[in-house]
C-alpha cells in the first residue's frame, strides 16, 4: 500500500518543526542574549564602574561584529564540511567560556579585547542555523520554519530582560557586582546546551532516527530535487556566489535591517534610563527591565502573524520593505514623544517592524543558492548585515556624545532602513520583469 505523499510531508515537516526548532531556537535566544547583555550591563553599574563615555560603551558593544565579520565566512564553510551538529556545538561552548570570562573584567581595554574575542567565538553561529534550518525543509515551508526559528530573537528581551533584572539585583552574590552576576548567569547556559547539541541534533534528514523511513525518504528526495535545480543557476559554487549581484542588494538590505536592530537593541535600555531625566519618572532595575521588554512582546507576535501571512501567499519584496519603511519612520519620532508611554509605544512599532522583515527576508537568499553556494552566500549577507552590528553602537554613541541627544543617531537609523525598503522593492520589481521575460520566452518557443 502506497503512503499518502500529502500525509508524510505534513507529519515531516511537523516533526522537523516540534524538534529542531525550538532547540536551535534556544540556541539563537542564549545567542542573543549573550551579546546584548552589555546593554542591560551598561546603564546598571559597569558605565559607572568601569568609567565609559557613551562612545567608549557603543565601541565596546560593536568591536565585538568586528571579531564576527572576519571569521563569518571561514566559519559557515566550516560548518558546511565538517556537519552542523559539530560545527554549532564548538561555536557554542567556545561563545560561552568567553562570556563567562566578562564576570571579571576590569579595564576598558579588558572589555574591548573580550567583546572582540566574543564576535570570534561566535562567528558563523547565526547563518550556520539558518542554513541549518534550510537544508531540513523545502523552500514552500521555509519562511513558516525561519519565523519560528526567529520568534527566539524578541522573546530573548521579553524573557531575558528582567531575568537580567533579577541577576543584577542580586548584588553581592559571591561577592560580585549585579552586572558581573548578570554577565555569570547568562553565559552559564551558553555552554550546558552547547554539550547537548552534540548529542542531541542531526545533520541531515538523513540521519534523523525520529523521523519514519517514509518521512526520510520525502524529506531527502524533496530537498534533493531542489538542489539540482539550484544547481543550474550555477548560485552552489562559494565563488559564483560571491560574484551574484543580488546577493550584494540583499547584503545592503540586510545592513539597513541590522543597523536598526542593533540601535535598538543596545541603546534601549540607556533610553530608558533616561526617562528620569527627561520626564522625571522613577524607575527600580527590575521596572526598567520589564519596561525594556515590552516592545518586543507585540513584536513577536507581528513576526508570527507577518511571516504567517508570507508562507501563505508566497514572500514579496513589500513583506520586507514595508515594515522596514515603517520602521524608517517610527524610530526617529520615538525621541519626540513627551511621556514614557508614548516613546516605548512608538519604539515598539519600530520593534514589531523590525522583526517583521526580518524572518521573511531570510527566505529570500534560499531561492536560488545551494550547497557551498548558500553557506558562502548566505555568510557574506551576514557579514555586510553585522558590519552594522559594528557601525550602529558605535556611531550611535558618538554622534549623541557630540550632540548631547539620541535624536539625530536615530535619523541616521531610519534612513538606513528607509534605504533597505528602497532596495528591496528594486529587488523585486527586477525579479517580477525577469519572471515576465522568461514566461514571454516560453510562449514564444
Amino acid at each position: 500500500m502506497q503512503t499518502n505523499p500529502s500525509a508524510v510531508e505534513k507529519s515531516a515537516i511537523r516533526k522537523v518543526a516540534m524538534r529542531l526548532v525550538p532547540f536551535v531556537g534556544l540556541m539563537f535566544f542564549i545567542n542573543f542574549l549573550d551579546r546584548t547583555a552589555i546593554s542591560f550591563a551598561g546603564p546598571n553599574g559597569m558605565t559607572r564602574d568601569l568609567a565609559l563615555t557613551a562612545a567608549q560603551f557603543g565601541f565596546a558593544a560593536g568591536v565585538f561584529f568586528i571579531g564576527y565579520v572576519l571569521l563569518e565566512i571561514p566559519s559557515n564553510l566550516a560548518l558546511h564540511k565538517y556537519g552542523a551538529r559539530r560545527w554549532l556545538a564548538r561555536i557554542m561552548v567556545t561563545w560561552g567560556i568567553v562570556a563567562l570570562l566578562f564576570t571579571w573584567v576590569s579595564s576598558i581595554e579588558g572589555l574591548y579585547v573580550l567583546r572582540f574575542l566574543l564576535g570570534v567565538a561566535e562567528a558563523g553561529f547565526f547563518p550556520g542555523a539558518i542554513l541549518y534550518l534550510s537544508l531540513w525543509v523545502p523552500a514552500r515551508h521555509r519562511s513558516h520554519i525561519l519565523a519560528l526559528f526567529y520568534l527566539a530573537q524578541p522573546l530573548t528581551i521579553v524573557i531575558g530582560a528582567p531575568v537580567a533584572a533579577l541577576l543584577i539585583e542580586a548584588h553581592g552574590l559571591f561577592g560580585l557586582e549585579g552586572w558581573r552576576v548578570m554577565f555569570a548567569g547568562v553565559a552559564l547556559p551558553a555552554i550546558v546546551v552547547g554539550i547537548i547539541a552534540w548529542f542531541y541534533l542531526a545533520d541531515s534528514p538523513a540521519d534523523a532516527k525520529w523521523l519514519t523511513p517514509a518521512e526520510r525518504n520525502w524529506l531527502t528526495q524533496a530537498l534533493q530535487a531542489e538542489h539540482s535545480g539550484k544547481q543550474s543557476s550555477h548560485t552552489s559554487h562559494a565563488g559564483a556566489a560571491l560574484k551574484n549581484g543580488r546577493v550584494w542588494m540583499l547584503a545592503l538590505v540586510y545592513f539597513g535591517l541590522i543597523y536598526g536592530l542593533y540601535a535598538l537593541a543596545f541603546f534601549l535600555p540607556t533610553i530608558i534610563g533616561g526617562f528620569e531625566t527627561q520626564f522625571g519618572a522613577k524607575f527600580n532595575v527590575f521596572q526598567k527591565g520589564l519596561i525594556t521588554a515590552i516592545p518586543y512582546l507585540p513584536a513577536a507576535i507581528a513576526l508570527f502573524l507577518w511571516s504567517r501571512d508570507a508562507t501563505r501567499r508566497g514572500v514579496r519584496s513589500w513583506h520586507v520593505g514595508l515594515p522596514a519603511l515603517l520602521g524608517a519612520i517610527s524610530i526617529p519620532m520615538a525621541l519626540f514623544m513627551q511621556s514614557p508611554a508614548a516613546t516605548v509605544a512608538a519604539i515598539t512599532v519600530t520593534a514589531c517592524a523590525i522583526f517583521s522583515a526580518l524572518p521573511t527576508f531570510w527566505s529570500i537568499p534560499a531561492r536560488f543558492l545551494s550547497g557551498a553556494g548558500a553557506a558562502a552566500g548566505i555568510a557574506l549577507i551576514n557579514t555586510v548585515g553585522n558590519a552594522a552590528g559594528f557601525m550602529a553602537p558605535f556611531i550611535t554613541g558618538a554622534i549623541k556624545d557630540a550632540t548631547g541627544s539620541y535624536q539625530a543617531p536615530m535619523f541616521v537609523v531610519g534612513a538606513l532602513m528607509a534605504l533597505s525598503s528602497a532596495i528591496i522593492f528594486a529587488i523585486g520589481a527586477g525579479a517580477t520583469q525577469e519572471q515576465a521575460e522568461l514566461q514571454g520566452r516560453a510562449v514564444a518557443e
